[in-house]
Formats: structure tokens, C-alpha cells, sequence
């Protein structure tokens, strides 16, 4: 027969009891499972009370870690149950902490990542595409992320775009329109937003150039070709050589043929 004979205070955690049975120390406790089982002095406990007891225990270690976790910010389940397991908790110990801290409303997947759908719109200006990886990532379940994504509207998207577009063609103004067209195609691209946004922003952005902006552009991008080409060719192979370069790069014909007859005439 195991008889509670002592119950101390740890000094290092005030949340915890040393359990003395036959004058002899047993295991230690969580003030809620003490509590819970109402362990007291001269309380009878037969081996499976023992058993639950540490068992439910466990689960009190494990719901606290959980809990120290989340107080630091928001996580997903995915990522709680991933700190429980590293912290060698049992599998069967961490789902129960899981279930604990979702019925008090600590861990909620969808609240998460509707909360991680804001932050990536806001501050990484970030697409559908994107914010999907990054709650796959988080372990979010299908349907859940289909249901926070849904509520990311197409409005929004084509603003949030547009703004990173027009950032892009700024800091792009010395390229032309065709280049400039291919580094937002590329870049909207990566922040994941899809074909339909981006073709509907590039309807919508003015990346004409004034005559003096070609003479600009041409110069500083033409002169890098011309002395490229010019080490290896000569006459009309340099000047077919830099033509195809230049038309590859967007620009007009007549542009083309002003900058070379300029080169040539120097």
C-alpha cells in the first residue's frame, strides 16, 4: 500500500509538488494535477493512480511548454506539436497538451493563418501563391488555407501589385519597356501572384518612353554592346551584331539605326 506521507513546495517552480509516499520521495507534480486528483497527506494511491496520475502530469508539463511557446507569438499546431515532440514528450502526451490548448482558444490554426495572411500582405507584399507555400510550410491544413486565402480579394491583390509594379518600373527607368515589363512579370512572379494579376497590371502601368528617354537609355546600354562587339567584329558585322543585341533588348529600329549611325560617325 502507497500512502502520501509528505507534500513540499519546489523551490525552483512554486507550480510544482514533490510527492512523498511511505516517507519516501515518488514523483513530482503539477499544482493543477494535485488539484485535479486531490493529493493529499495520508492519501491512499493503488499502482494505476500512480500511473494516471504521472500520465496527466506529463500532459501538464507539456501543455505549459506549449502555453511558454505560444506566449512569445503565434504559432500553428504543426509547429507546437514539433517544439513538444523535440522536448521529448510522447506523442500521445503531446496531442492531449494540443487538444487542451485548443479548447481554451491558445492554438487555433485558422485564426493563425489569418493572422500570417495579413502580416505577408503588409509587410512582405506578398501574393496567394506565396502566402500558400508559407502556411503548407506551417503545416495548415488544405482547407483551411483555401478558406483564409479566399478571403484575400482580388482587389486587393491588383493593388498590392501595382504598388510593388510601379516600384519595379522606378527603379528600372533606365531600361527599356520590354525589359521593364519582363523584371515586374518576373518579380510579381515570385511574390506569387498570379498570370491574371499580372497581365492586368501591366495593361494598367505606362512604361512609355519620351524620345530623350530612348537617346538616354540607348547610350548607356548601347556603348556596353558596341565595345562588347567591336573587339571581335568590324563593319557589317558589328553593326548587325549590336542591331540584333539592341532589338533583343526592346528597342525600336529607328532608335537602332540613330545610335549606330552616331557610333559610327564618331
Amino acid at each position: 500500500m502507497q500512502v502520501i506521507s509528505k507534500i513540499t513546495r519546489q523551490k525552483k517552480n512554486d507550480q510544482r509538488y514533490n510527492i512523498y509516499l511511505n516517507e519516501q520521495y515518488a514523483f513530482a507534480v503539477d499544482e493543477s494535477t494535485l488539484i485535479k486528483f486531490g493529493l493529499t497527506k495520508g492519501k491512499i494511491l493503488e499502482p494505476f493512480d500512480i500511473d494516471e496520475i504521472t500520465y496527466e502530469d506529463e500532459i501538464a508539463k507539456a501543455f505549459n511548454r506549449g502555453l511558454n511557446f505560444l506566449s512569445y507569438q503565434m504559432r500553428s499546431e504543426y509547429e507546437v506539436k514539433k517544439k513538444l515532440l523535440d522536448a521529448g514528450f510522447g506523442e500521445a502526451v503531446v496531442l492531449e497538451a494540443i487538444r487542451k490548448l485548443e479548447k481554451l482558444g491558445f492554438l487555433n490554426d485558422e485564426t493563425y493563418s489569418k493572422a500570417l495572411l495579413e502580416t505577408k500582405k503588409k509587410t512582405a507584399k506578398k501574393g496567394p501563391k506565396a502566402i500558400k507555400q508559407d502556411l503548407i510550410k506551417k503545416g495548415i491544413d488544405k482547407e483551411t488555407q483555401e478558406k483564409v486565402l479566399n478571403t484575400f480579394t482580388y482587389d486587393e491583390q491588383l493593388k498590392i501589385a501595382l504598388s510593388l509594379a510601379e516600384k519595379t518600373a522606378k527603379a528600372n527607368a533606365k531600361k527599356t519597356p520590354m525589359q521593364v515589363k519582363q523584371k515586374i512579370q518576373e518579380f510579381l512572379s515570385r511574390k506569387g501572384y498570379s498570370f491574371d494579376i499580372i497581365n492586368e497590371i501591366l495593361d494598367q502601368i505606362d512604361l512609355e518612353r519620351e524620345d530623350d528617354d530612348w537617346q538616354h537609355i540607348v547610350s548607356l546600354q548601347g556603348e556596353k554592346i558596341w565595345k562588347k562587339y567591336s573587339a571581335k567584329f568590324t563593319d557589317n558585322e558589328l553593326r548587325m551584331k549590336v542591331k540584333q543585341a539592341l532589338y533583343q533588348k526592346g528597342f525600336p529600329i529607328e532608335v537602332i539605326d540613330q545610335f549606330i549611325e552616331e557610333k559610327e560617325s564618331e
